[in-house]
């Protein structure tokens, strides 16, 4: 899969990506704002780690975020089952120094159309930390409704904190 965002491009990851991902992915402002399975520090075990998964699914739903002709962020959809099974949860990173620059609001925009008219789903959600407005202003902007709060929902880096659901909902 390859998406022009206009500010980045959304691609499968590659092998040459390793050196950037450990650039980028090694951030405690980054690992903050992602589910304790994304380590901190960001080591080359890591890497290794997540390139050996991505080859081993044949159907990727886990995609590099390409700007200035780098892998600077990530993107990807966790499709639900049983009876939500047209659901999905997307993630996403960026690197620090790519923030602001409307890069993510167009990869997310990107991804949740390709999911929505093309891959089957109906539905796309993620829960955002309460101390992140910027991810979700970046929902916001892509057509994401704030469905609800999960009241002390998340425990991250020592703190129990709310968890804000936002969806989009193929009409």
């Amino acid at each position: 899969m390859r998406l022009d965002c206009g500010t980045a491009i959304v691609r499968e990851w590659r092998d040459t990506d390793r050196e950037a991902l450990l650039r980028y992915a090694n951030n405690r402002k980054v690992w903050r704002n992602l589910k304790d399975r994304f380590p901190h520090p960001y080591t080359d075990k890591d890497a290794d780690a997540w390139f050996a998964l991505n080859h081993e699914h044949p159907e990727r739903t886990n995609w590099a975020i390409e700007a200035d002709g780098q892998a600077v962020g990530g993107i990807g959809l966790m499709p639900m089952d049983d009876v939500h099974a047209r659901s999905a949860h997307i993630g996403y990173w960026l690197g620090e120094p790519y923030w602001g620059r409307g890069i993510m609001t167009a990869a997310v925009h990107a991804v949740s159309d390709h999911a929505l008219s093309t891959l089957g789903f109906q539905r796309i959600e993620t829960p955002v930390y309460a101390w992140n407005p910027a991810s979700m202003r970046v929902l916001e902007k892509c057509g994401y409704a704030r469905e609800g709060v999960m009241k002390k929902s998340v425990f991250k880096d020592g703190e129990l904190i709310d968890s804000i659901l936002y969806a989009r909902v193929l009409d």
